[in-house]
């Protein structure tokens, strides 16, 4: 598939959320819709320079096309057909066999089935990728702030490059191929009791390449190395001051118009943890706040909730906070931003679970939790971050390269 994740656009849009590019983000709980009662209508994706187009899948909404073409150009202004539908009949349209060449792929509908608009959950264009966006594209400038980071969770297993099944290598390279500011960890970086040794021989074989520029935090398999103690000492001494720059297991740093706040809930049961938090929110000057730490507060995975991160929750919702990353269950799942109480609120807390950094997934738990808006039990990969001076988005992308799931853009509070 070479249309996921790709610029799109759109004659036209129903509202801000039914946009183009959710047409093409890989999640089938997403759409675009074009305006109501108007033909003709159009979608339309850039491929990037010279691709060919072998098949064109495409997933109606009710609102589908009974008339349309599926096209093709190298400028974006003439096109060639590649399919022609007259009596559709919504669902699902695949198109075989087709023999294109250009970079624009676009969906033109003629003729609408419904007294609405048009409406595509999916377009999905296979074949051969260009040499991605050309001269003609206008030059864009990033957004004020802007950074990217990569994070993930539950990483390395005690398996090598070669072997068969082994993940956290291929995590690794992806993390490696976005080309973050930096990295972060989301806990159990190294498995089973993450001894010294086995940091060595397999998590500084794979993500360790990053320790230079990674912000980690400990999982509750870091304090197997020293259980009766509950000592994340093998932790402490692989990362060196990358795991206590602020003298704990615990510490804060900023980037832009974000505060990071990077916790250790194997101590979320210590008073000093807790003070120290209270303190550092009350002290930070930035607009926006992200944190994370390993047992998340809400899961619908194997483990489901933690209560122990109720109270950090609470004080980080006080605090106006954006975003919370976690592991220990490995699945990847977004949760709409909702209240400690599991309530829906448009000023809560994005809540995102990073689990597929590598060791065994686990599937899904008993119960979907309240606001779970996207999981994936059965994809390794990373999460990717973009964030900006006023907001953020998200993305989870495998360990091919491709986009399996993006949030909306969040402005911060």
């Amino acid at each position: 598939m070479i249309s996921r994740g790709r610029p799109a656009s759109s004659s036209s849009d129903e509202d801000a959320t039914l946009t183009a590019g959710r047409a093409v983000d890989g999640d089938t709980g997403t759409r675009w819709a074009s305006k109501e009662g108007a033909d003709p209508q159009w979608l339309r994706v850039d491929l990037g320079e010279n691709s060919t187009v072998s098949r064109v899948k495409l997933l109606w909404e009710a609102a589908y096309a009974k008339g349309y073409r599926v096209e093709i150009s190298a400028d974006g202004t003439s096109w060639s057909p590649l399919a022609v539908e007259a009596n559709g009949n919504g669902g699902t349209d695949e198109w075989t066999g087709l023999s294109g060449k250009g970079r624009y792929l676009r969906v033109y509908g003629t003729a609408r089935s419904t007294a609405y608009g048009y409406s595509l959950f999916e377009v999905e264009a296979y074949g051969t990728s260009g040499s991605g966006p050309g001269p003609t594209d206008p030059p864009t400038d990033p957004p004020a702030g802007a950074f990217t980071v990569v994070g993930a969770g539950d990483i390395a297993d005690r398996c090598d490059q070669d072997a068969a099944g082994c993940q956290h290598f291929k995590t690794a390279d992806r993390a490696e191929a976005i080309d973050p500011d930096f990295y972060l960890t989301l806990g159990d970086n190294q498995y089973d009791d993450a001894h010294l040794a086995d940091f060595k021989n397999y998590y500084d074989k794979s993500w360790g390449r990053f320790k230079a520029n990674t912000y980690p935090v400990p999982g509750n398999h870091e304090s197997y190395d020293d259980y009766e103690n509950r000592d994340e000492k093998a932790y402490r001494e692989y990362f060196g001051s990358r795991a206590t720059p602020q003298g704990k297991m615990w510490y804060s740093y900023d980037r832009g118009n974000w505060h990071f706040v990077a916790l250790n809930s194997n101590r979320f049961d210590e008073r000093e943890q807790i003070d120290w938090l209270k303190a550092d929110l009350a002290s930070n000057g930035k607009k926006c706040v992200a944190a994370y730490w390993h047992e998340p507060l809400f899961s619908s995975g194997d483990h489901g909730n933690v209560p122990v991160s109720r109270p950090v929750w609470e004080l980080l919702e006080s605090a106006g906070a954006e975003l919370v990353l976690n592991g220990h269950d490995h699945h990847y799942e977004r949760f709409a931003p909702q209240t400690r109480d599991a309530k829906a609120d448009p000023n809560g807390i994005v809540e995102i679970i990073g689990g597929a950094g590598g060791k065994d997934l686990y599937g899904a738990g008993d119960t979907v939790q309240p606001n779970s808006a996207k999981r994936i039990w059965d994809k390794f990969g990373v999460l990717k971050l973009d964030f900006t001076d006023t907001g953020f988005r998200s993305q989870f992308v495998g360990t091919d390269g491709t986009v399996l799931d993006t949030s909306p853009t969040y402005s911060c509070h």
